[in-house]
């Protein structure tokens, strides 16, 4: 379980990622309410000298049920 103070450490940390990536969080959102069972979430990382790293997961009826408590946290 995580202790609510380090919860409380993270705010401006999670308020200047939101200030300096607003399109990812606008795309996490409409991808939250489009995501069904057997979606399939894809992630692709390039780094700085071009290497790439990529995965992906299947959505099953657990993670929906994750996201939907998520959510409900705000």
């Amino acid at each position: 379980m995580m202790n609510p103070m380090d919860l409380l450490k993270l705010r401006p940390h999670l308020h200047n990622f939101k200030e300096n990536h607003p399109k990812l969080l606008q795309f996490v959102r409409a991808a939250a309410g489009a995501c069904d069972e057997g979606s399939i979430i894809e992630v692709t990382l390039t780094t700085s000298e071009g290497k790439t790293l990529r995965t992906n997961m299947k959505i099953n009826a657990e993670d929906l049920e994750l996201m939907k408590e998520l959510r409900n946290l705000k």
